[in-house]
Parts: structure tokens; sequence; C-alpha cells
């Protein structure tokens, strides 16, 4: 098959020819409908995260299965499904608490990560070895997968579109209803209005927010968010977010989400908070990275600082639940599209999604 590989951050990325080995017991292969671009992604391709290399790209995306390994019981050649990279184990004990975002089994595929739960990988290249990313690779014509991070889905609904489901808007939507458990009447500031945030600006409409504020560098993306359920925007190149937040909301808000991952922003979004509220890090930052705050303020206050690793979300009940809710037109998955590209074009997609022009581009094999 054809599968985007990244070897270091100096060279390009390449569409490559690429073994793919049958599914393994517990596994199963997928024909990938749409694989979405991600931060992570672009991560990755900066060299800011520790990641194996060579390694095929990718975490987001649907398709359909086509082969199925042993021990598989609860899905069949044919099903349609939106591929999780948290494929919990079902076994440790945070999965048994409900937990599974935090599953352990994840932990040791993720970091140093590059291979499949039994430790070893389904990907090669002339008898090189090539690594999974986050458990999955979608950047390409075929992934094999743990059975657990293969959500079966219902299947009159958009293959390509609900790619998004998988990262982008379970992170966002889950950070909202999950990890923050936004109430009803609250006031909610979201910082960075790409495909994430514009997830938490939906999830905190469907949340019964009473004002949501979007913050972003782009007046067409504070737009959209306007459109997809927020309340109010600020544009960051007028001046000091922070202080024009206030300028809205005095007492600051209730809940301030930082979707982008940067020091400043992670900075901002406490600085935001009024009286008991929670800053929520959606947006992962390069490795090393640290921010500070007052611990009297945040201890006086009352506030909190959450870390939200994809939106907190039980992918197996959660990921068909946001398909439904797309389907049913409670959320809005088409406006986070920005373009529709080939595998070929990876790396110009990548190269958008660095410039701030794109939201979430797929790549369609």
């Amino acid at each position: 098959m054809k599968a985007v590989v990244f070897r270091d951050p100096s060279t390009p990325v390449e569409l490559t020819e690429v073994e793919l080995a049958a599914p393994g017991a517990g596994e199963v292969r997928v024909k990938i409908a749409a694989a979405g671009v991600c931060g992570s992604d672009l991560h990755v391709r900066r060299g800011e995260w520790d990641a194996p290399a060579p390694l095929v790209m990718g975490h987001e995306g649907s398709g359909v299965i086509t082969a199925i390994g042993e021990g598989v019981t609860n899905l069949a050649i044919g099903d349609h499904v939106v591929l999780s990279w948290v494929a919990p184990c079902n076994e440790c004990r945070y999965c048994r608490s409900g937990h599974e975002a935090r599953c352990q089994a994840v932990a040791t595929v993720v970091a140093p990560g590059g291979v499949l739960h039994d430790g070893t990988s389904r990907l090669s290249a002339n008898g090189e070895m090539l690594h999974h990313y986050l458990g999955v690779s979608s950047f390409a014509e075929e992934a094999v997968v743990p059975a657990s991070g293969a959500i079966k889905v219902r299947d009159d609904a958009p293959l390509d579109v609900i790619a998004l489901v998988g990262c982008a808007v379970a992170t966002g939507v889950g950070a909202v209803t999950n990890t923050a458990a936004v109430e009803p009447g609250a006031t909610v500031a979201v910082i960075g209005c790409g495909g994430v945030g514009l997830s938490v600006v939906q999830g905190a409409k469907l949340a019964g927010a009473k004002r949501i504020i979007a913050i972003d560098v782009l007046k067409e993306k504070t737009a959209l968010a306007a459109q997809l359920g927020a309340t109010d925007e600020i544009l960051v190149g007028d001046g000091d977010p922070v202080a024009a937040l206030f300028a809205m909301e005095p007492d600051g808000v209730d809940y301030a989400f930082d979707a982008i991952g940067r020091t400043v922003t992670t900075e901002q979004a406490i600085k935001m908070l009024g009286l008991g509220g929670a800053a929520v890090v959606v947006g992962l930052p390069p490795t090393g990275s640290s921010a500070s705050f007052d611990p009297l303020v945040l201890a006086e206050a009352d506030q909190r600082i959450l870390g939200s690793n994809y939106g907190s979300v039980r992918p197996s009940i959660d990921i068909p639940a946001l398909v439904d809710r797309y389907m049913d037109g409670q959320l809005q998955l088409d406006p986070l599209v920005s373009a529709r590209r080939p595998l070929a074009e990876a790396g110009e997609a990548l190269a958008e999604l660095e410039s701030g022009a794109a939201l979430r581009t797929l790549l369609i094999p």
C-alpha cells in the first residue's frame, strides 16, 4: 500500500510503498476513508515531540474493516469505524474505573511508542521496520489497529467527515462535557479556534453555557466560532486578550479552555478565571514546555488547572454518541473541514496547518 512516512524534521514527509502485515490477535485491518491532519502531527513533523522514526504518520481517521484478527468478536468485515488513538486495554485499573483515556497500555504505545499493544509493528518498507504513530498511522491507504481502537459507528454517516470525531471533536467536546463538566449557565472562554477549539465552542453550547467567548488571531476563525455557538469574539491582534475578556466579563469566566497549548495561552487561560474557575489545557505543547501561575491567587480564589487528555473520553461510548449528534444536527462537522487532499499532498496540508490558514484538512487515499 501507499503511506506517508516521516523520517526526521529536516526531510520532507514522503508518500511511499509500505508493507502492511495481517492483523494479529485482537487487531483489525481498516481501509482508510479519510485522515484528518492535526496539530499533533505537526509537532512530530517539527521535531517538537519525541517520536520513534521512521514512522507512518496520522492518528485521526475513519474507514471500513477489511480483515479481523484472532479473538475479535465485536466487529465484522464491512463495519464502518472511527479510529481512536486511545485503544484501551479494558483491564488496567483506569479502564476498569471508566477512565479509558488514562489507560496504562495506551501510555506504553504512545510513549516511547511506535508499536501496537504486543510491542511489535505491522509496518515495514524493504525489510526496514516502520513505527506506528499513536497506534493508528492513518496517513495511509490501510491501517492495522487494536480492535478497541476501531469504534463501530452507524453506516449512514459520511465516512470522510466523521474522521474528525476520532481526535478533534472528541477532544474538544469531551474537554467540556467530561473533563470540566461545564454546567448550564456557565461563562466560558476558548483560546484558539482551530478544529479543536471550535469543537470546544460547540461542546460549550451543548452544555448550555450562557456566554462563550471565542479568542483567536484570525477574524475568520472567530467569525466561524460565532456561527457555531460563540456569543462573543476577541481578536488577539487588537490588544491584550486577558484585558479584553475582563472588559466583557468583569468577574472573569467560570471556564477558560486553552485549545492551542503554548506557554502564553495557558497562562492567559489561568489569568482569565473568576472565583472558583477552572483553566483547562486541551491543546498540547512541545515537549519540555512550562507555564507559570500565582499559587496564592489560585488557592485563595478556589480555582483549578485541569489537563484534558483526549477529552477524557470513553471511546466506545462517546465516539458513536458524537457521530449521532452530528447526524441529528446538534454538532456541525462540515464547517471544520478546510480542504480535501490526496495522500501525496500531506506535506502541503501540514504546511497549511502550520501557517494557521487551515482548520482540518482531510487526506483522502
